[in-house]
């Protein structure tokens, strides 16, 4: 591979707004690489609309993506050493990821799949032949978790653990633990998507209070079940208590959990939410679903309180466990601090830009592509 100073990457995602795990990840690495001094050219998933009616008339919005989408991948596949491609399952792969690898085999540029997404198995169980024939065209496959890494391995597709990267500059704890408050301030941080499961804290959160009433729940997100949880929140009597912030920056976010006494992650799947990671750095205590990857992101009663999906009742019974028990949330967050520093960009960058070497060479000597 040349040298750091001359690398010149093709990066392939989507970027905010709005504002998500991948979009994030994928605009914080293009910052990371070329602070290294790489050269990154960006290839957006979800451009802007041009024209901008064309966003609004349903099937031919798709055309007016795509077309630009493909073009653009041709355009930077030519220029640049190294493709790398954020994926993620369902129509995402087939519309995104598919042609990325395609058009890099194409044009002889190395390529490499950065995998994502708590719906692998599913996805990879019901389209594994659409799948196989342009993931084993790929030349490394990357995961952020040892969870995936297991799911892909199922399939016989081998990958590599390469961890999300979380900005302790910018999720930073505080110096020392906030004082007392009036009550118990909860955080959720995810979107208000089906899977996420919101509704289950605000059941949780409608069990804490008939024990503290002061306890109040920001729910930091966008989606489309806003109505739906708006209206829960109404029936459950809590519309004094809790805040529906829409969509939030990473910058806003990291206010929200410098404010915040417990984060709650109710989703029914995930595979390493950067929720729970910037969770961590920010000294907040995690009271989390043990779905998918979260179990090896964090331990119970060690790093984060794990409890069923689906259940209000065990998400307020460790949230008010917390609020009895300082120690035990004073010793969450120290072990949490501790733990999230293996996801600092210092400890991803060697592994991420060792498989771009690995990939590059590989093509350079013409190597077969290892069949799973």
């Amino acid at each position: 591979m040349a040298s750091s100073e001359t690398l010149r990457v093709g990066l392939v995602g989507p970027l905010p707004p709005p504002s998500g795990g991948m979009a994030n990840q994928t605009l914080q690495l293009a910052a990371l690489l070329r602070g290294e001094g790489i050269e990154v050219e960006t290839v957006q998933v979800n451009a802007p609309y041009r024209p901008a009616w064309a966003g609004r008339i349903k099937g031919l919005r798709a055309v007016f993506r795509l077309l630009p989408y493909l073009a653009g991948l041709w355009r930077t596949a030519g220029r640049v050493q190294v493709f790398h491609v954020m994926a993620n399952s369902g129509w995402s792969w087939h519309l995104f990821a598919a042609p990325a690898i395609w058009i890099a085999r194409l044009r002889g540029t190395p390529v490499v799949i950065n995998y994502r997404g708590g719906e692998a198995e599913r996805f990879l169980r019901r389209a594994r032949n659409w799948v196989r024939p342009s993931l084993t065209r790929a030349d490394a496959v990357i995961v952020p978790s040892g969870f995936l890494e297991h799911v892909f391995g199922q399939f016989g597709f081998a990958t590599q653990v390469v961890p999300n990267i979380v900005n302790l500059d910018r999720f930073a704890a505080a110096p020392v633990l906030p004082a007392q408050r009036q009550g118990l301030r909860l955080l959720v941080a995810r979107n208000l998507e089906p899977i996420y499961d919101n509704a289950t804290a605000l059941r949780a959160l409608a069990l804490i209070r008939a024990h503290d009433p002061r306890t109040t729940l920001v729910i930091a997100g966008s989606g489309p079940l806003r109505d739906e949880l708006e209206r829960l929140t109404a029936q459950l009597g809590l519309t004094d208590a809790v805040t529906f912030t829409g969509r939030v920056d990473n910058a806003g976010m990291a206010a929200l959990y410098r404010n915040a006494d417990v984060m709650l992650n109710c989703s029914l799947v995930d595979n390493m939410p950067n929720s729970v990671l910037e969770s961590l750095a920010s000294g907040v205590p995690v009271v989390s679903t043990d779905v998918g990857g979260v179990p090896y992101l964090v331990e119970h009663e060690r790093t984060a309180l794990l409890v069923p999906p689906g259940a209000p009742r065990a998400m307020a019974d460790a949230v008010l466990r917390l609020a009895a028990e300082p120690a035990l949330a004073a010793s969450l967050r120290e072990a949490g601090l501790r733990q999230v520093q293996q996801y600092t960009w210092h400890s991803v960058r060697p592994r991420l830009l060792a498989v771009y070497r690995a990939a590059m060479n590989g093509r350079a000597s013409a190597a077969p592509v290892e069949q799973p």
